[in-house]
């Protein structure tokens, strides 16, 4: 019988099944120091985002077979620290994918039948039906933004309502979306053509203010839209004024850039329906959190694999002494290349080309750091080597792999090809002694590795200047240039790749005035 401690609150239904088979400990609130002591002796730890479990938690818990975390993210476990000592790391991300997905589709009823205004009107003495008039759903476009597993679950129960669905989301095939029968489109068509959208992306650098004053400017007069994802993907004084200009006819907010959200300017519009973040917070959710987590610590302490793994499998020590160093390099070439083909188009098919030593052993683990690399910034749900592959496969995301003989002059090679359907974005890495190097993309012969996180992918005419004049702009932008390469193509003769790594990221204003110099073909950022 293992000691099991949970450290947060969780549902009774997850403690009395852990209960069932080993001695459960509930301390709640505890300190690091306090947590330090309570774990030393314990095979699982349990908790929900409370709880931080540090590297010097991890590190105290000698006996300690796995972490627990009963939600969705992982972010208050060090996985690093757990991965180092053996720790299995287990969360529940389909806990709260109904729950959210339902809370969505409450909000869009609720704008659309202006349900909340109706109740406050009636219980203020007032009986105003002809100023509440709403629309029905039956026979209008939903546009979803983000198609994973919540997106998805929205769609359903939108063609439930005889809604026609169309949704944006690079990261998604379009034989996924066929099969849920749901029309692609991009994000300007699903604004331009919907009568609802509902928002459920993740939030990265490029998707924080998607929905901008701009994007709403040219959005369909009437428009109603729900986010139940995250709070900074919409300018929210923006969306206000387009609401109170009665371009926007109304919206279901959920979230908010900063919370809690009291005093937010989009609480104060009576055409735009409010929650304190609820979408999570059903009964169901917390139970279903609870079980999943408990189910697998069950697994993980009976011998069993678990079903949402967090860290890292591993092979046998043969093959993982011969493939580990290219582990790195598949991760950046999936990360590059499916970032250059989102410029491109829509995704068909994803093949990892594996050459050289590297392909006489199992390659899983680069297939997975691979695929980790193509769905970095698709998903709100944790992806890592474990499981990358599931996630994929989700997503309809087929994957080609090919072994063949070494590339001089690698010893081994591993490439990643994005299809879309406006062309191909190819990217090679490899392993040296100075780390992980990118040395191809596409058809151009590079050499990029170092510490820049932020790289500059300029494709120019080759003729004398074109450095000078990309240098300059940086000079006067602020831009610390940390390193410099330029190729010459080997198909397109008299045109070249110049990659720069810079010390941050260019605003889009700063990229538009790269693009605009003299002999400069395309101009794309890429974060490594």
């Amino acid at each position: 019988m293992a000691k099991i401690l949970i450290a947060d609150s969780i549902a009774k239904e997850g403690i009395d099944l852990l209960s069932r088979q080993h001695e459960v400990v509930v301390k709640t609130g505890l300190s690091e120091d306090a947590l330090v002591e309570a774990v030393a002796n314990v095979q699982a730890l349990v908790v929900r985002s409370q709880t931080q479990v540090t590297a010097r938690v991890i590190e105290a818990g000698q006996r300690l077979e796995v972490i627990a975390r009963a939600g969705v993210g992982v972010d208050n476990v060090d996985v690093g620290a757990a991965t180092a000592r053996g720790v299995v790391v287990v969360n529940a991300p389909l806990a709260n994918t109904i729950s959210t997905a339902e809370h969505a589709f409450g909000l869009m009823l609720a704008v659309a039948r202006n349900i909340p205004q109706g109740q406050s009107s009636l219980k203020a003495g007032k009986w105003e039906r002809s100023k509440l008039q709403g629309v029905e759903l039956a026979g209008k476009t939903l546009g979803v933004v983000g198609l994973g597993r919540i997106g998805a679950e929205v769609a359903s129960r939108a063609r439930a309502f005889q809604m026609r669905v169309i949704a944006f989301d690079p990261f998604v095939s379009m034989e996924r979306a066929s099969s849920l029968g749901i029309e692609m489109k991009s994000l300007d068509e699903v604004f331009a053509e919907s009568d609802f959208v509902t928002l459920h992306t993740t939030l990265t650098p490029e998707t924080r203010g998607m929905i901008s004053k701009e994007r709403l400017a040219k959005a369909r007069k009437g428009i109603r839209i729900i986010n139940a994802a995250r709070g900074a993907l919409i300018d929210e004084q923006a969306l206000f004024d387009a609401v109170d200009s009665g371009h926007i006819a109304g919206a279901g907010i959920d979230v908010f850039s900063e919370e809690p959200a009291v005093g937010n300017i989009l609480t104060t519009h009576d055409r735009i329906v409010v929650t304190p973040h609820l979408a999570a917070s059903t009964n169901e959710a917390q139970d279903r959190a609870a079980v999943d987590v408990a189910e697998q610590v069950l697994d993980i302490l009976g011998g069993k694999a678990p079903r949402f793994p967090v860290n890292v499998p591993t092979v046998n020590a043969e093959s993982m002494a011969v493939i580990a160093p290219y582990i790195e390099a598949a991760r950046v070439a999936g990360r590059v290349a499916m970032q250059l083909a989102q410029v491109q188009g829509r995704l068909e098919k994803v093949r990892i080309e594996y050459r050289g030593e590297v392909s006489n052993h199992d390659v899983m683990p680069l297939k997975a750091a691979a695929v980790v690399g193509l769905l970095d910034e698709a998903t709100d749900e944790k992806v890592s080597a474990v499981n990358a592959l599931s996630v994929a496969e989700q997503r309809g995301l087929r994957i080609e792999e090919d072994k063949g003989a070494a590339e001089e002059p690698y010893a081994s090679l591993v490439t990643v090809a994005v299809h879309t359907d406006a062309g191909v974005a190819r990217v090679s890495a490899t392993h040296t002694a100075g780390g992980c190097a990118i040395v191809a993309i596409n058809d151009y012969r590079v050499d990029v590795r170092g510490d820049s996180q932020t790289l500059l992918a300029i494709e120019n005419m080759d003729k004398p200047g074109s450095i000078g004049r990309v240098g300059t702009l940086m000079g006067q932008r602020g831009v610390n240039i940390s390193s410099m390469s330029v190729s010459p193509s080997l198909s397109k003769p008299g045109h070249a790749l110049m990659l720069l790594g810079v010390d941050r990221s260019l605003a889009p204003d700063e990229l538009a005035q790269v693009r605009a110099l003299d002999g400069i073909e395309a101009a794309r950022q890429i974060r490594l």
